[in-house]
């Protein structure tokens, strides 16, 4: 058993909102890269399952992005993790999901249980007096809720911002800029990778975010949202079943919905990671498994397509027997076919029998859990594909909701191959995890 540290305590935030795009990652981003550029050290994390605001908070803080979320982690999960930032750390930021409410667990759950301060992030363009009414419902919705005050975002004027001074705990108006806004597409905002401007971006909004009170908060006033993490309960050696294993990990902009958790998981377990691009054409090196992670392959199809040398290392890998685990996007790829949205069909890699389409709306979306002999793996589904096989599912994951919608993601096995749309958070299960890349293994 591992000896925990001391407890500690440091300022931190919990930046939240009213409701989606109102603007909580621009915030948070630039929170944390304004005390970053000052030569803070600054850990930032996620509520929730989400893979893609956390490339920009990394790109903001330098340092690996890590999720909390009081179901798919776990509360001992997240304490521990935000108590070791705190160790090492002058101003933790977690950016919230969803509106501060919304969910099972929400972002206001974890503020209470954690005793994170929250920031009220609203989008003030189409309001005024509303302001100081929707802020006020936020604090004292739910008694208890720590609080350290609202933001108001995308403000029209010098005069307009001076119409929501009003509200309670106001620390200030962030004007509508294009300078800093951050592009969307389907399944959330684009990757912090591909924009050559991301870090002016995120420069541009902590420059505006430091003419507010909020941007002009010194080492002295931030004390006020000191929190105490208290040292985590010593926590089981994971044993090292992948030791003397290297697992080959799919990494470009078409395979990027990695959890550093989840790579810090496969080192615990023993495992020496290799990264690859089958963007680039690259073949699998050397390896005992394979992890295929999700990302956006529908938007390079027609690149994967033509990846032949990929292709035929996977297909080889396979047929000598050696473990495939294929995520969401990392699973696409392996059909007959590809459809996009644009009416274009793709022969992709025949690894597995179907066809994926794209669809225009968001097929599912929801935490899961995949239970397998050697344990539960935690997780969610996003996707806006559908897949057709005639492979029957080897197992379902299950879902956590009950009714319509609640059906579990199929699990697709093909000799050494298995594929889901599941989207695994490996820590919450390190002997689950280690059973997806060991040959011979039982579903």
């Amino acid at each position: 058993m591992e000896t925990p540290p001391l407890s500690s305590t440091c300022p931190a935030v919990l930046v939240a909102a009213p409701a989606s795009g109102q603007g909580k990652t621009t915030v948070a981003a630039a929170l944390a890269r304004l005390h970053a550029r000052a030569g803070w050290r600054v850990r930032a994390f996620k509520c929730g399952p989400d893979f893609l605001d956390p490339h920009w908070l990394a790109l903001a803080t330098g340092q690996p992005v890590h999720n909390l979320d009081l179901w798919m982690t776990g509360e001992d999960d997240a304490r521990a993790r935000l108590h070791a930032a705190a160790l090492e750390s002058d101003l933790i930021v977690v950016e919230g999901v969803m509106g501060l409410f919304d969910g099972e667990p929400s972002a206001a759950d974890l503020a209470q249980r954690l005793g994170l301060p929250v920031l009220a992030v609203i989008d003030a363009s189409a309001m005024a007096g509303t302001f100081g009414a929707l802020a006020f419902g936020m604090q004292h919705f739910r008694p208890g809720l720590p609080w350290a005050g609202v933001l108001a975002n995308r403000v029209a004027s010098a005069r307009h911002a001076q119409m929501l001074e009003g509200a309670e705990g106001f620390l200030g108006a962030v004007m509508r800029d294009a300078a800093f806004t951050l592009p969307e597409r389907h399944l959330g905002l684009t990757v912090a990778a591909e924009l050559p401007d991301a870090l002016a971006r995120l420069d541009a909004a902590a420059d505006a975010l430091a003419q507010t009170p909020l941007g002009r908060m010194d080492g002295a006033a931030l004390s006020r949202w000191v929190v105490p993490f208290e040292a985590p309960a010593p926590r089981a050696t994971v044993p090292p079943l992948l030791a003397g294993k290297t697992v080959a990990v799919a990494r470009d902009t078409a395979f990027c919905f990695i959890y550093p958790a989840n790579l810090d998981v496969l080192r615990s377990l023993g495992a020496q990671l290799a990264f690859f691009s089958p963007l680039a054409g690259e073949p699998l090196p050397a390896c005992d498994a394979a992890w295929l992670p999700g990302g956006y392959p529908e938007l390079h199809a027609a690149t994967l397509a033509t990846a032949t040398t990929s292709r035929a290392s996977l297909v080889a890998h396979v047929q000598a027997g050696r473990p495939v685990w294929a995520e969401c996007g990392g699973m696409m790829p392996l059909f007959d076919q590809l459809a996009t949205l644009d009416g274009e069909t793709h022969a992709m890699w025949g690894v597995l029998p179907g066809r994926v389409t794209m669809q225009p709306r968001l097929v599912a979306l929801g935490p899961q859990q995949l239970v397998l002999p050697q344990g539960v793996l935690r997780g969610h589904t996003f996707h806006y594909s559908r897949c057709e096989s005639p492979l029957e599912p080897a197992c379902r994951t299950e879902s956590t909701r009950g009714g319509a919608g609640g059906r579990g993601e199929a699990v697709y096995r093909c000799g050494s191959l298995r594929a889901s749309y599941f989207h695994a958070w490996f820590a919450s299960s390190p002997e689950a995890t280690a059973s997806l890349f060991l040959a011979g293994e039982a579903a």
